[in-house]
């Protein structure tokens, strides 16, 4: 392991014990970087003008790029406009929302799955990371994925509309973290899209975990997962020593990976931590499914998934492996791709370094022409404490997230390899700045495509503190965003944001194509014309058909009896875009939103009996106020 010339003194990590490196990462978040720029100084005054223009736009004045983010615990995505930061809008997907009746309307439940009973089974989520979908090595517009790592679910969010439209559990996991879709094709060149997205699972289990082997930890498992892009269908498994953490995938579709801590498979904190190198897993994507081709499979309890063998054991051969375990220092939490395609990038979090691995020499490993698997690091450098995850430019340079320093280190990959090949001239770390506080996650305009263009970059810190208004024990956490456009990093903005977001991608505005108003064609229920309008009985069963146009609802009232199921679908005529109307409905748990031409619809039972004045929840008109229809329920 290699050591910075400059500024690390005081920040050298004994990872010589878990324990003792914890001990000594707790203090080190007491300890100011000695050679970081105070916020207060130079560096961060001068730039006061700048800031001011880049990220407080004009009115009227747009955004110059999406960032698409994670929720965290409300369970939805977020979209925000940059450099601005604000918010535009949030993506429900795994937990039940109120402003647009996710959870409550047919189609979304059908979307979110639900019990025998029609409720549904889960409400609740941790959504941790976000990712789209490519074309050419950059974003295509078409979807973007987020994973909910409590109930193992992968959600499918359609960016011409914005809207969740699937949802699957993996099956045989517990703990899915990682998330990352293909580039391309592993094996056909002319497919330079996305068709699958990789899923890591972070706790390890009995397999099946039906209550067998509880008392045996040496026998857990985790699982990586490969899901179909369109069809949303998991298309196989691999089964792994120890566990996954991050994801991440190669330009050429050959290669995806997983970062590992707890190789030592330990099921309390201090075993996880007794290594002092873990690793960074390598997937050989067209031999995995030539193999399951091939019918070189198991199934695991009641799933049908196929799941392949990728232990260590059974991959000691590099020209049948499936899997290639390359090990880096120590519990890392973060592997990146830079935009040049050549690297994969893992932080150490419990070790002060950042380790380079050549993806060309990965692969030479699997044709058997790299005689050792390690040969493929070609850098292993100290950039600070506590790093985690890692941003591009475009023009060679990586940021870091330092947790423990509450920093972000901007260093040059090529003068670190330069480094670790034994130049010690080489100056690898060319800034730091202090951010507020502990660092997480981070990302760049267009870091994670070939057209990383280096402008701004937006850092989640998991502390704010001191940077807003109190409001009681429960903090906001503090997104900041910073320039990067020159040799200096320059601090923009502060934001407050609800917790716990976590993983989020920056990519220009044009390349997003949202569709403003719906096509009605699109929904089997729609009702096209309002003189479709009415009521029909089957039994005890009722349908309601309704239609919206500003200012009214197309039945003035409608009548139905206690002990009822009533099933309502409503059917915005609109074409106007941004006119949206709501349906509450008073006592019945009833609310949700219909956009221009989108038709929702829901079920009830007519269980009290009176008039109820349901009405338009959204303003769409200057008779908005009058905008109702009565529900008579006849005793």
């Amino acid at each position: 392991m290699s050591t910075e010339v400059v500024g690390l003194g005081r920040r050298r990590f004994l990872n010589t014990a878990a324990l003792t490196g914890l001990t000594l990462g707790v203090a080190a978040c007491n300890d100011k970087p000695e050679t970081a720029p105070a916020a207060s100084g130079p560096s961060a005054a001068a730039p006061a003008a700048h800031a001011s223009s880049a990220t407080h736009l004009k009115p009227g004045e747009l955004d110059t790029y999406y960032g698409i983010w994670s929720g965290g615990h409300t369970g939805d995505m977020r979209i925000l406009g940059l450099p601005s930061g604000r918010e535009i809008h949030r993506i429900p997907c795994f937990v039940p929302d109120a402003l647009v009746g996710w959870g409550l309307t047919n189609e979304s439940k059908a979307v979110m799955g639900t019990k025998p009973d029609g409720s549904l089974r889960y409400t609740v989520a941790d959504t941790h990371h976000t990712h789209a979908s490519y074309k050419d090595g950059n974003y295509d517009g078409r979807y973007a994925w987020i994973n909910d790592k409590i109930n193992s679910r992968i959600a499918r969010v359609r960016l011409d509309y914005f809207v969740c439209d699937k949802i699957t559990e993996l099956p045989n996991v517990q703990g899915f973290h990682g998330i990352f879709p293909d580039k391309a094709d592993p094996v056909d060149p002319a497919i330079n899209y996305t068709t699958r997205v990789f899923c890591g699972a972070e706790f390890a289990i009995p397999l099946p975990n039906n209550g067998g082997d509880i008392n045996n930890p040496e026998k857990y498992r985790s699982m990586f997962t490969c899901v179909d892009a369109e069809s949303m269908e998991v298309r196989w498994q691999v089964l792994i020593d120890g566990n996954c953490d991050l994801t991440a995938t190669s330009y050429d579709g050959k290669l995806a990976a997983t970062n590992q801590y707890n190789i030592e498979n330990g099921v309390h904190y201090e075993d996880m931590m007794s290594s002092e190198r873990d690793a960074c897993l390598f997937f050989n994507i067209a031999r995995i499914e030539e193999a399951v081709k091939a019918g070189k499979f198991k199934t695991v309890g009641t799933s049908k998934v196929p799941v392949v063998d990728g232990t260590r054991e059974s991959n000691k051969d590099p020209k049948t492996a499936l899997v290639a375990y390359v090990s880096v220092p120590k519990n890392p939490h973060g592997v990146n791709a830079s935009p040049d395609a050549k690297y994969f990038i893992c932080a150490g979090k419990l070790s002060p370094t950042a380790t380079v691995i050549e993806l060309s020499k990965v692969l030479d490993w699997f044709d058997g022409k790299l005689p050792e698997l390690d040969k493929a690091i070609v850098a292993e450098v100290e950039i600070g404490l506590g790093p985690l995850h890692t941003a591009f430019d475009g023009r060679g340079n990586a940021y870091t997230t330092l947790f423990l320093d509450s920093q972000v280190v901007k260093w040059n990959v090529d003068a670190a390899i330069k480094f670790h090949a034994g130049d010690k001239t080489a100056k690898y770390v060319v800034d730091r700045l202090d951010v507020h506080y502990q660092p997480g996650h981070i990302n760049a305009s267009q870091s994670e495509t070939r057209a990383a263009d280096g402008k701004y970059l937006a850092v989640g810190c998991k502390f704010s503190k001191d940077r807003f208004l109190p409001v009681g024990p429960l903090h906001p956490e503090n997104e900041q965003i910073i320039d990067i456009s020159g040799d200096k990093m320059v601090l923009l903005a502060d934001h407050p944001v609800r917790g716990e977001p976590h993983d989020f991608i920056i990519f220009k505005r044009d390349l997003l194509k949202p569709k403003q108003v719906y096509d009605i064609n699109d929904f089997p229920l729609a009702i096209k014309d309002s003189k479709e309008s009415g009521v029909t009985r089957n039994g005890k069963k009722v349908t309601v058909k309704i239609t919206s146009q500003a200012p009214a609802f197309s039945l003035r009232e409608f009548t139905v009896k206690k002990g009822d199921e009533v099933t309502l679908i409503l059917t915005n005529l609109d074409k106007i875009e941004d006119l949206t109307h709501g349906f509450a409905i008073p006592k019945y748990n009833v609310n949700f939103i219909v956009n221009p031409l989108e038709t929702k619809s829901v079920t009830f039972m007519a269980d009290q009996p009176g008039i109820f004045w349901c009405y338009c929840t959204h303003f769409c008109h200057a008779l908005h106020l009058e905008m109702r229809t009565r529900m008579i329920v006849e005793a």
